[in-house]
């Protein structure tokens, strides 16, 4: 071929030809799920790898990718088309905005990284390299200067950090974005330090005259040594509409960018650049191509062509204005700028190599720079990047469809020699396709993905040459880089191979010879395993080695040393003891054959070894032949029977030599001793002797050794030896004759093939050349009668002998003149059909015996009726095992009946004794009359004779209709097949050759039926879900079903889940009705079919139970079938599949199993507990029985089911007297779940029988011990008894009167919690974050700063900095136990230190030493230990009973930091479904706004008794529409109420204010009355609104807010007319004059006046309440006093210290320890929790939720007492409420006390590590230092004191405790008195 034309580009055209991309398999990935990822950086050498991401950075590791560190930067409240502000209300239009990163830089020189994002006018920030969590610089207040990055994702922004004089800048190009861009130019300098940083105020700026006709769009940007480049996209000038692509310069040291030169970019024939790289000398872009740039080309662009060009731009703008040698214009000054090309000096170029302030600036070349497309892509290409290894350079191609695509460059041409899938295929990759820093991978970035795949980042490696295993592969690659070094044996990049410099030691694929090496002959290719030889092996092209080293044969597990010579290599076999045996049934074993250096596999070859004795074994009946015309080199040794492999046979022996050796004659197969064949024929009949010949040849090996001959015969279950002599004739060949024998197999066959052989001398077998045998035969067997026996072949001389018993014999056995030439009569056994039509034309089936040898003994003998019938020869049969003739009727007239006769030849005829009879079959109707045109229709066509004949098919116009057998007298059943369209049809049915039309009714074929909508679409296992289908025609179905197809494991088949195979359309029985089909049928394949029959409601509806499925089975199709139209349920579903879902599970409702009857008290609501209740099911469909009755379904949840049971108690279902039983029914699944027994109303409550015992017991104790106390307190006990009995008999009839109330509430309650957990799946429960929930437990009442921060004033750097050195060293000083402990017990000393100062610096200490949490848990066990021995003098009981000593608080803290993940994980849900729940019920209610008092509450002091007219309406205020906005928003991020007012909205115009008082209010009598919307007259359904407070109007609001927060004091308003005016909102506050305040003496007395003033309705309120939140309440108490989930490790520690601390002190008290375990966990910590949800979540719990949880509180308090729980007349209405169920929370307490002592105990290795992890979750190092200045504050206080201690301490004077104290006193008292 002629050479090309110089620099002529090859085109090498990739389209959809390439092949498959290879998967990406050694790629470490970093993803973010929901994320856009946005660009990459990278530090410099080994460092980090930084993403920018919307509203994210994320820093990696480089190598592999592991998570480092993420900063989170948005989203924000910005606007585009806003400045950056401060307060909202100067943006209105903001909205919550995405923050996608713009631009990401990394600044070597000081370590920090820039981020630009899209908000805020894109402006930038400096971040830490090290840590990109931590912000160095971001600019609060950014000018206009200081906007970098385009404001908009879609516009990108490139930039480069280049150094300049003394400093680093920021060159950054971005195209035009939104309408403030406008003074921000394409191109900027900009400082990265100073004052300002990104501000380019001074620097250069790349101004442009107008932006709209110069909207550059940058691709990216580039910098060498000397230059900085950008690369672009824009329209060429002013006037010119085509864009075309350009690339910038400029001088790296212009900060004035005076040397800003362009020139354009041309890739011949193609479209713009799409990407670009500055690879190695090189600039490589890529362009779009082909029909609207869906494909793309690479073009190369020199580097030093381009500089050339710009040179010679620059150089003709600067001295001949622009101008051209023929004066055309071929440089500019581009972008609308006065400037003009200049003539300056010739040298000026030289001189002012980067521009001045006096030279024109921009320039633009005219002349583009062009370059021929390298390669082109069938995909446009997004990403480019290059590089050079070793000698090649090497371009990296990422594609839109997420391929990287590796190409070789050489010279004019580029080769893609690999191509793998990145990114799921769609995901385009980004221009960010960086290289690391040892040039060995790329980070691949794919930003955004099509769901549901997420966004990653991926390091791939540009030369992935370890993955490739052999040579093979490596080459198969053509990786450049990768080739295969020969004696490493692996694939490596050119310079890890050591040899690689010598000859054939390195394989690459674009050498000169690419092939691995290969073993390409061996000598001799096989050898016997039987003798050692050598072989040698032919290796060309095998690399040289050293003087010491040598090559070695494998073969298999042995080693031979190899001897060299050229290409050739001799190595020796193993010996035969070490050869591998030969597998079973073969002749040979091969192994691999390796030649190897040291242990590297230079070159593999296959090598047999044979084994010639076990050759003849193959072939046992011909021995000889095998042996020598195997494969191997192995001859016959025929006497001795011997196949050897050496070429001689024992001595004297004659040799028949192997077919392989050509130079002796007498070789080979045919030179065998063998058997020929029979010399007679083959055929011997049974019961008759006979004598068998056999010829053979090659006898002559035996001559001179005589031997007798053997013939064997092979019989059934017999080997038969006969003898036999042997006839020799001319030349090899002769005779072998076996002795006369008469055969008589065990089993009677027609022909039996038995298989002979002969042998010589004692088992020396002769090789027979064919299979052979002889065949017995039987006369008898297969010839039942005379007719089959004259029949049989004539060569067999069978005979029908009548002698004694008639039979089939062979001839010579039938006695003289038994033999009968004629055959008896015909007998007719059967004939079939039985009817005809009068037509005739019938086939006519008769079975018989005797009918005949041939077709001429029949062919006229046939007669129906005694009518003719036509027999056919080919259906004529006698040689079956019954005889059939098949005739064809005649015509008859209707009616004509007769038997069937035969006569054969002279004999009488044979008479049927059935009758045939000719009829006329009738069609009378059909139904149905119509179908859909797709078929399937069952039809049923009825009439009368329809079963006529055999051969009966049906007809629906032309198509045929396939007949459900079997046919009836009056009914055939056919399935319509499809019809191509719509119309009617006539139905036909023909018998034989007779046919039946129904004129009168044809069968319509309608359009096929519809399916548009069906749900819902999940179902339970056990099916029975009712299914509605809409649709059209779905009338014309006849069957529809739902159907669903399942794949049934083998456990599931196992089991006997499955039905058996069988027909879906199975037979039925005439006369009997269609049964229905069963639910589950097994098809072929495997597949289950479950099937219900769909009711047709109408054209338009079907409804369809879901089919019940077998556990175990997994669904792969749910369908509808309508006859022939299959729809998959998707399809109906908007693609959504029908999903199974397990069955429910319910638990009994007895504690004590399903058998043991529930006790229901009427008006109750029954609670049933389950599992995935709802997941298959609404709660309309579920019913619920008890008995007879139905249980009215209210609520259903996924645990929980609620119904509302009849108020009587029903009949139970049998009908018997037992009790009834609850039955819940969900579809097919119905569960039984115990019987149900309602308790009578009691008319007198029994006293409790707990009661009674005790009361008994008691009265007995004290009757023995002291009688006479007993007489004196009679009275008093009877009458407290009478009291106790009577209010129990109160509140149980009051709960049950308010039961139906509690009902429906609860109802509504359980609708809005479980709107509530949908909500709370998005959004999650608002829990505080750890910090602001110790801030909040330590320091209770301190608001939301408890620390004073640090004083941060105008003193020294230097200052401060002793003071935070003196307080570390107060830290470390902590850290030493005596000093704490010495500390601790000086302060508690001091009659000064209060309890709050105990408290305070008890938390202080928490804080200081929450990084050391073992240590501080070591001194919280000494102070306890401290403590309890204190009061084990006293009052143990006392011990932890209040917060008086700093342990305790300490203990209080230590809880709180032990059990916060269990707050988040186990408590905190039902603790905030409780608070919600009690919310909800408030807010349900009127709430005063000046007292706090509401109607529906639990505390009976914040009870409004009073009636107040309101009415609900469909519209909230003000804090309820704030609860409903920003419900699932933290409390902490809503609006304040008081900045916000409530406006109605009437109509386009009409906006009123609604407040609480202005000049409308209502003033009467000095009582003032806040507005109400009754006052307003809003009308329900009215529209409201929460607008920004315009006026101070909210005042009044705001000031009762703050005043009236302890619900009982009126403000007073002062009036100058009328003096002071009151406010009220719902009720008038009691006027109470001043000297009637009660004393605190008389608590007691007040709390008595108000329980007995307590009105019953009043009561009913609150026991309606209780109600209505009772779950609540105990789920809330269940997970705190639960042991089913495992015990936090702290409380079982805590245990088992105090078990520990009682074993010590000798308590064995068992009330004492439970008091102190209540003490220190349940009153301590739990009940804080409960009473101040705030302390947890982060919500505002407003007085009346306060005063509930109060009750619920105490509550938990009295359960955890020992002492009875007794209420009276006197008792509290709070302590009324919970009076019947607080010994069941009792219980739960012994209980959960009870289970903690059994569990494992809690190790001290596992308590400090989990203390350990703890630890860490509070490490803020200036809120330590916090904390630590304000210790000393105390330790300052009593410095003294302290000292003091210290100094008295012998062990602290050693350590020198005193003097430490004092240096850090001097350390920190600089600071403490510039204060």
């Amino acid at each position: 071929m002629a050479p090309r034309p110089p620099f002529r580009l090859h085109l090498l055209l990739l389209l959809l030809s390439l092949p498959p991309p290879l998967p990406l398999t050694l790629a470490q990935r970093f993803s973010a799920a929901n994320t856009t990822l946005n660009h990459l950086a990278r530090a410099p050498g080994p460092g980090s790898l930084y993403v920018g991401a919307v509203n994210r950075l994320f820093q990696l590791s480089p190598d592999s990718l592991q998570l480092e560190a993420t900063a989170v930067t948005g989203p924000v409240l910005d606007s585009p088309d806003c400045v950056p502000f401060r307060d909202p209300a100067e943006c209105p239009q903001a909205r919550l905005t995405d923050n996608a990163n713009q631009l990401l830089l990394v600044s070597s020189r000081t370590r920090e990284l820039v981020a630009c994002g899209q908000v805020r006018q894109g402006v930038c920030e400096k971040r830490r390299l090290g840590d990109v969590a931590e912000v160095l610089y971001q600019a609060e207040d950014p000018g206009d200067g200081q906007f970098v990055a385009a404001n908009v994702p879609g516009v990108a922004t490139v930039g480069l950090v280049v150094p300049g004089p003394g400093r680093e800048l920021l060159l950054v190009a971005r195209g035009l974005a939104g309408k403030l861009a406008g003074g921000v130019p394409p191109l900027a300098v900009r400082q990265l330090a100073g004052p300002q940083p990104f501000s380019s105020e001074g620097l250069g700026r790349l101004v442009v005259g107008d932006f709209s006709d110069y909207n550059n769009s940058y691709v990216g940007a580039f910098a060498t040594a000397h230059f900085a480049y950008f690369v672009f996209r824009r329209r060429g000038a002013r006037a010119q509409a085509e864009y075309r692509s350009y690339v910038a310069r400029v001088c790296l040291g212009d900060a004035n960018l005076y040397s800003y030169v362009e020139v354009p970019l041309a890739c011949r024939g193609q479209g713009l650049v799409q990407a670009a790289f500055l690879g190695p000398g090189t600039l490589l872009g890529a362009f779009a191509a082909g029909p609207r740039g869906s494909q793309a080309a690479l073009c190369a662009f020199p580097l030093a062509e381009l500089d050339g060009g710009m040179e010679q731009a620059r150089r003709l703008c600067y001295t001949v204005g622009g101008r051209g040698p023929s004066g055309a214009e071929e440089a500019t000054v581009e972008y609308g700028i006065t400037s003009r090309c200049v003539t300056l000096p010739p040298d000026s170029p030289e001189s002012y190599p980067c521009g001045d302030e006096h030279t024109p600036s921009p320039i633009a070349g005219r002349w583009p720079l062009e370059a021929e497309p390298l390669l082109q892509l069938a995909q446009p290409i997004s990403a480019v990047a290059a590089l050079q290894a070793d000698g090649h350079t090497l371009a990296f191609l990422g594609d839109s469809q997420g391929q990287l695509h590796k190409v070789l460059l050489n010279g004019s041409r580029g080769q893609v020699y690999h191509s793998e899938q990145v990114g799921p295929v769609g995901s385009a990759i980004s221009p960010d396709l960086l290289v690391d820093g040892s040039s060995s991978h790329l980070y691949v970035l794919t930003a955004q993905q099509p769901p549901p795949a997420s966004a990653q980042v991926a390091r791939v490696p540009v030369a992935a040459c370890p993955q490739f295993p052999d040579c093979a592969s490596c080459l198969q690659a053509r990786d450049p880089l990768c080739g295969w070094c020969v004696l490493q044996g692996r694939c490596t990049r050119k310079g890890q191979c050591e040899r690689v410099a010598q000859l054939d030691q390195w394989l690459w694929s674009y050498g000169g010879d690419s092939r691995c090496l290969q073993i390409q002959a061996l000598q001799p290719a096989h050898h016997p395993r039987q003798e050692q030889g050598q072989v040698t092996l032919s290796v060309p092209r095998l690399p040289g080695l050293a003087v010491d080293e040598y090559f070695h044969c494998a073969f298999g597990d042995y080693d031979s040393l190899a001897q060299v010579d050229g290409p050739d290599v001799a190595c020796v076999t193993p010996p035969q003891d070490q050869v591998p045996p030969n597998p079973p049934g073969t002749d040979h074993v091969t192994v691999p054959l390796t030649l190897m250096f040291e242990d590297v596999a230079v070159a593999t070859a296959n090598f047999s070894f044979y084994d010639c004795s076990a050759v003849q074994a193959m072939d046992v009946a011909a021995p000889c032949r095998a042996c020598v015309g195997s494969f191997w080199r192995c001859h016959w040794c025929p006497q001795s029977s011997q196949c050897v492999h050496g070429a001689q046979c024992p001595e004297g022996e004659r040799t028949v030599y192997s077919a392989q050796e050509v130079d002796f004659q007498l070789g080979g197969p045919e030179a065998c001793p063998q058997i020929e064949g029979l010399a007679g024929p083959a055929l011997v009949p049974v019961g008759w002797e006979s004598r068998l010949a056999l010829r053979v040849r090659n006898l002559q090996y035996f001559r001179g050794r005589p031997a007798p001959y053997h013939c064997w015969l092979e019989l059934p279950g017999e080997l038969r030896r006969l003898p036999a002599v042997l006839e020799e004739a001319a030349g090899a060949a002769g005779l072998i004759r076996c002795q006369a024998q008469q055969f008589r197999p065990a089993t009677s066959q027609r022909e039996l093939p038995v298989p002979i052989y002969v042998t010589r001398d004692e088992g020396q077998r002769l090789d027979n050349a064919a299979a052979l045998h002889v065949t017995l035969y039987d006369c008898a067997a297969g010839h039942p009668d005379c007719s089959h026996c004259q029949a049989a072949n004539r060569s067999l001389g069978c005979l029908w002998c009548s002698h004694d018993r008639p039979a089939c014999r062979y001839g010579p056995l039938c006695p003289p003149g038994a033999a009968e030439p004629l055959c008896p009569m015909p007998s007719i056994h059967s004939i079939e059909p039985l009817t005809g039509p009068p037509e005739g034309g019938l086939a006519l089936t008769i079975l018989g015996s005797n009918l005949g040898r041939d077709f001429a003994d029949v062919e006229d003998a046939v007669r129906v009726a005694g009518l003719p019938c036509s027999p056919d020869p080919a259906l004529y049969q006698i040689s079956a095992r019954l005889p059939r003739i098949v005739c064809v009727t005649s015509p008859a007239p209707n009616g004509t009946a007769g038997p069937v006769q035969v006569a054969v030849r002279s004999r009488p005829p044979g008479i049927s004794s059935q009758r045939f009879t000719y009829q006329d079959p009738v069609l009378l109707s059909l139904n149905p009359r119509w179908g859909p045109q797709a078929g399937g229709t069952q039809l049923t066509i009825r009439g009368q004779n329809l079963h006529t004949g055999s051969n009966i098919s049906a007809f629906v116009g032309d198509q045929p209709c396939p007949i459900q057998e079997p046919v009836c007298p009056e009914a055939i059943v056919c399935h319509t097949m499809p019809q191509a369209v719509p119309g009617e049809a006539a139905v036909r049915v023909v018998f034989g050759h007779a046919q039946r039309t129904l004129r009168t009714s044809p069968f319509l074929y309608t359009v096929d039926p519809q399916l548009l909508a069906a749900e819902p679409s999940t179902s339970f296992r056990g099916g029975g879900r009712l299914i509605r289908v809409q649709g059209s025609s779905l009338d014309v179905v006849q069957r529809p079903l739902l159907s669903v197809w399942l794949e049934t494991p083998v456990e599931v088949q196992a089991r006997g889940a499955l039905a058996r195979p069988q027909d879906p359309k199975p037979r039925r029985s005439c006369g009997v009705a269609a049964a229905d089909p069963q639910a589950c049928i097994q098809l072929p394949g495997g597949l289950l079919q479950c099937s219900t029959v769909c009711t047709v409601n109408s054209s338009s509806l079907l409804l369809c139970l879901s089919p019940a499925v077998p556990d175990g089975a997994r669904p792969s199709r749910v369908f509808f079938a309508l006859d022939n139209v299959l729809v998959d349920f998707a399809r109906t579903s908007g693609g959504q599949d029908f999903r199974y879902q397990p069955n429910p599970r319910l638990v009994p409702l007895s504690r004590h199993g399903p058998t043991r009857p529930f006790r229901l008290k009427p008006g109750h609501v029954l609670d049933v507990e389950g599992e995935g209740l709802n997941l298959g099911i609404s709660k309309e469909e579920v019913r619920v029985r008890i008995g007879a009755g139905e249980c009215l379904v209210k609520t259903l949840t996924l645990t929980h089911l609620y119904c509302e049971p009849p108020p009587r108690a029903p009949r139970a279902a049998n009908g018997s007297g037992s009790l009834p039983q609850f039955e819940v029914q969900m579809g097919n699944v119905r569960l039984a779940l115990g019987p149900v027994q309602y308790e009578a109303e009691p008319a007198l409550a029994a006293f409790p029988v707990a009661a009674q015992v005790g009361l008994g017991m008691g009265a007995a104790v004290l009757i023995a011990a002291v009688l006479l106390l007993t007489l004196m307190y009679r009275h008093k006990s009877k009458q407290a008894l009478r009291d106790y009995r009577k209010v129990l008999v109160q509140l149980e009839n009051l709960e049950i009167g308010v039961g139906d109330q509690c009902r429906k509430e609860f109802t509504d309650l359980m609708t809005e919690m479980t709107d509530l957990s949908s909500d709370l799946e998005a959004s999650g429960i608002p829990f505080l974050d750890y910090r602001t929930y110790a801030e909040r437990v330590f320091f209770p009442g301190h608001g939301g700063r408890p620390l004073q921060p640090l004083p941060d004033g105008p003193q020294e750097e230097g200052c401060r900095a002793t003071v935070r050195q003196g307080l570390t060293q107060l830290s470390n000083l902590l850290n030493s136990k005596l000093f704490l402990l010495t500390l601790i017990r000086t302060l508690e000393g001091q009659p000064g230190f209060s309890q709050r100062d105990r408290c305070h610096v008890a938390s202080l200490l928490s804080l200081a030493l929450h990084g050391k949490l073992e240590y501080l848990t070591d001194i919280l066990r000494t102070l306890l230990s401290d403590l309890a021995a204190h009061y084990v003098d006293k009052n143990p009981k006392l011990m932890l009973r209040r917060t008086e000593t700093m342990a305790e608080k300490l203990l209080t803290n230590w809880l709180a930091i032990c059990l916060y993940a269990f707050l988040r994980e186990v408590a905190g849900e039902p603790l905030y479904m409780l608070f919600r729940a009690i919310k909800y019920q408030v807010d349900k209610g009127p709430v005063d706004a000046v007292t706090g008092k509401a109607k529906r509450t639990l505390n009976d002091s914040h009870l409004l008794r009073e009636d107040v007219d309101f009415r609900p309406l469909t519209l909230l205020v003000k804090e309820k529409v704030l609860d409903q906005v920003y419900k699932g928003t933290p409390f902490s991020q809503r609006p304040s109420v008081h900045t916000l007012d409530l406006e109605w909205r009437s109509g386009l115009a009409g906006h009123l204010t609604l407040s609480d008082e202005d000049l409308t209010s209502v003033t009467q009598n000095h009582w003032k009355r806040l507005n109400t919307l009754q006052h307003y007259k809003v009308p329900d359904g009215a529209t409201v609104g929460l607008i920004p407070q315009r006026h101070n109007g909210g005042a009044v609001s705001q000031s009762l807010a703050q005043s009236c927060s302890s619900g009982e004091n009126t403000p007073m308003l002062e009036d100058g007319d009328e003096g002071g005016v009151r406010l009220w909102h719902l009720v008038k506050a009691t006027e109470e004059p001043e000297g009637s305040k009660p004393r605190r003496s008389s608590l007691r007395e007040r709390e008595r006046a108000r329980a007995k003033a307590i009105p019953e309705i009043y009561l009913t309120r609150l026991l309606s309440m209780k109600g209505t939140l009772q779950k609540f309440v105990d789920d809330t108490f269940q997970a705190i006093l639960s042991v089913n989930r495992p015990v936090p490790i702290a409380v079982k520690y805590l245990f088992d210290f105090l078990d520990e601390l009682a074993e010590k002190n000798g308590i064995e008290d068992p009330e004492t320890l439970h008091i102190w375990k209540t003490n220190s966990l349940l009153l301590r910590f739990w009940v804080n929790t409960l009473k101040n949800p705030q302390f947890i979540f982060d919500v505002r719990v407003s007085d009346n939720v306060d005063a509930i949880l109060t009750v619920i509180t105490q509550t938990f308090i009295d359960s955890c007492t020992l002492s009875e729980h007794k209420v009276g007349r006197d008792s509290p209405v709070n302590k009324l409420l919970y009076a019947r169920e607080i010994p069941h929370y009792k219980q739960m307490v012994e209980k959960y006390y009870a289970d903690i002592r059994q569990s494992s105990p809690a190790s001290y290795q596992e308590m400090n590590s989990a203390l350990a992890e703890l630890s860490g979750n509070y490490t803020s190092t200036p809120h330590c230092l916090e904390a630590l200045q304000e210790l000393y504050t105390h330790i300052h206080r009593y410095y003294d004191q302290i000292i003091g201690a210290l100094e008295e301490d012998p062990v602290s004077q050693k350590m020198q405790l005193a003097c430490r104290l004092q240096q850090l006193a001097a350390l920190v008292e600089n600071k403490v008195t510039d204060l």
